[in-house]
C-alpha cells in the first residue's frame, strides 16, 4: 500500500503526558507548553482533562488552561471528558472537541476505571447526545488493543468490537493504543486490518506507547495499512503505571523526524518541537524522552 501524503499529529502531551508525570506543574507553563506546541505547528492538541481532581489532580486547572492558551486559527484544543459532568464542564471552557475512553481488556477496565466494557460504553451515551446536541465532535480511544498488563494478549476482534461500539455511538476517529507498548510491527498490522474492516481507515489513528522500542515501527506498519493519524507527546511525556520500566508515549519529536524522512506532509517545524520539549522537561527536572533531541542536543 502506498504511504498516505499527508499525516496529523495528536498531541497528548499536555493531557496523556503531563497527568502521569510526578512533579507537578503550574498554570502558567501549562499554558506556555500548549502555546510553544502550537506556534510550532501541531493542528491538534489535548491541552486538559475534564475529570475528578481526586483521581487526576495534575488536570484540575484544565479550566484555567484553556482559558489562557493563545488560541491560534485552525488548531483543535481539545480535551478528555469521561461523563456527562466532565463534558459540560468542557463546553464552558470553550473546548474545541472531547474525548472518551473505552479498553479492550475487561480486567482493564475494572481495574481502571472500577466498570465493565459495557458499563463504560453506556456511560458515554449521554456525552455523545449532549456533544451532538451542540455540535461538539467526539473522538474515541481504546486502550490495550495490543496487551493487557492483567491479561496478555488481546484478540484483534475484540478491539474491533469495542471501536465498532464507540464509532455507531457518534465518534468520529477512533484512537487505537497500545497502552503497555509491548505490541509489534506485524501484531499494529493485523490490527488495523481486522479493525479497518468495521471502520473506515481514514477514521483510525494509532497511539503507541515505546515501553519496548517499537512504537516508531508499529507507525511505520500502520502507515502501510493507510492509516495517518497518530498520537504523541512532545518529549516523550508520560509514562504507563501498570507496565514496569515503561516508557510513555512516543516521543513526537521522533515521530516527526520519521515521517519528515519519508516525505509525508505534517505542517509541524521540527526545531520550534524539540525547543518546546527541551523547555518543559527542564521545567520539569527530568529527562527529555526524545531520541531525535537528544541527538541533536549531543550534535551541537
Amino acid at each position: 500500500m502506498t504511504l498516505p501524503p499527508h499525516v496529523r499529529l495528536v498531541e497528548v502531551g499536555p493531557r496523556d503526558g503531563l497527568q502521569n508525570e510526578k512533579r507537578p506543574l503550574g498554570l502558567a507553563d501549562k499554558v506556555r507548553l500548549v502555546d510553544d506546541l502550537s506556534a510550532a505547528g501541531l493542528e491538534y492538541i489535548e491541552a486538559g482533562s475534564f475529570v475528578s481532581p481526586k483521581w487526576v489532580p495534575q488536570m484540575a486547572d484544565s479550566a484555567e488552561v484553556f482559558a489562557g492558551i493563545r488560541r491560534k486559527p485552525g488548531v483543535v484544543y481539545a480535551a478528555l471528558t469521561p461523563n456527562l459532568k466532565g463534558f459540560e464542564a468542557a463546553l464552558e471552557a470553550g473546548v474545541g472537541e472531547v474525548a472518551v475512553f473505552a479498553a479492550a481488556s475487561e480486567s482493564f477496565s475494572q481495574k481502571n476505571i472500577d466498570c465493565s466494557i459495557a458499563e463504560s460504553l453506556a456511560r458515554f451515551v449521554p456525552v455523545l447526545d449532549a456533544a451532538r446536541a451542540h455540535g461538539v465532535r467526539v473522538r474515541g480511544y481504546v486502550s490495550c488493543v495490543l496487551g493487557c498488563p492483567y491479561e496478555g494478549e488481546v484478540a484483534p476482534r475484540r478491539v474491533a468490537e469495542v471501536a465498532r461500539e464507540l464509532f455507531a455511538m457518534g465518534c468520529h476517529e477512533i484512537s487505537l493504543g497500545d497502552t503497555i507498548g509491548t505490541g509489534t510491527a506485524g501484531k499494529a498490522r493485523a490490527l488495523f486490518e481486522v479493525v479497518g474492516r468495521e471502520i473506515p481507515r481514514e477514521r483510525l489513528a494509532g497511539h503507541f506507547h515505546d515501553t519496548y522500542g517499537q512504537a516508531l515501527a508499529n507507525v511505520y506498519a500502520s502507515l502501510l495499512e493507510g492509516i495517518a493519524v497518530f498520537d504523541a507527546a512532545v518529549a516523550g511525556l508520560g509514562g504507563c503505571p501498570y507496565a514496569r520500566g515503561a516508557s510513555g508515549n512516543l516521543a513526537s519529536e521522533d515521530l516527526l523526524y520519521l515521517l519528515n524522512g519519508l516525505g509525508i506532509h505534517t505542517g509541524i517545524d521540527l526545531d520550534r518541537l524539540i525547543a518546546a520539549g527541551e523547555r518543559i522537561c527542564a521545567v520539569l527536572g527530568r529527562d527529555n524522552g526524545s531520541r531525535v533531541a537528544g541527538a541533536r542536543r549531543g550534535a551541537s
